[in-house]
């Protein structure tokens, strides 16, 4: 009986303390890129600092991100309401819609080869360096996203949500929406301030 009690209060525990370590590390990874883009503004005084317009699919990729956001709050608005397959279906829509978000970062990072414009070696420049250094981190930063979208995805078939207990579910969206969040951020960031 010790045991099963001792149990339950560990379970409470760990659902007391999930939401706040989740924020502890989504501030730390602000902190991570505003130091990056803080780094960016500093060395646009240099001489050699060069500035070009964004390519077209990052444009595409931050309209890509804001639909999955918005496909990733109707699914939790479905579970709620006991609709369970079409907020899978719309789970399955926010990593699809991750999925082409990657994909045009990598057309944008071509586009930015086609125009000469290199990450490293003869042909790169100390804001294109920045810029696809900066998107890169945000990409591994979204890939992790997209295995928390698999995991809650997984749990979702297995009906581990339910309208009263939703934390997983919660935590993945907290940490999708996030990620979108920073990309608008660092997307606007690279457009006004070039």
């Amino acid at each position: 009986m010790e045991k099963k009690a001792l149990q339950e209060e560990l379970k409470v525990a760990r659902k007391k303390s999930a939401k706040p370590m989740l924020w502890v590390s989504m501030i730390s990874m602000v902190m991570f890129f505003a130091g990056l883009t803080s780094a960016y503004v500093i060395s646009m005084k240099r001489e050699d600092w060069v500035s070009f317009d964004l390519p077209q699919a990052f444009y595409i990729s931050t309209a890509l991100i804001i639909a999955s956001s918005i496909a990733f709050m109707l699914s939790q608005f479905f579970l709620k309401k006991e609709k369970r397959p079409v907020s899978i279906a719309l789970l399955v829509l926010t990593l699809a819609l991750g999925i082409a978000f990657v994909w045009q970062q990598w057309i944008g990072f071509n586009e930015l080869k086609a125009s000469g414009l290199y990450f490293t070696g003869p042909g790169s420049t100390v804001s294109t360096s920045f810029l696809i250094g900066i998107t890169l981190m945000h990409v591994l930063h979204l890939a992790a996203g997209i295995i928390v979208l698999l995991v809650v995805i997984y749990n979702h078939f297995k009906n581990k949500y339910k309208p009263t207990d939703l934390l997983g579910f919660e935590l993945g969206a907290i940490f999708w929406h996030f990620v979108d969040v920073l990309w608008i951020y660092l997307f606007f960031f690279f457009y006004f301030i070039r």
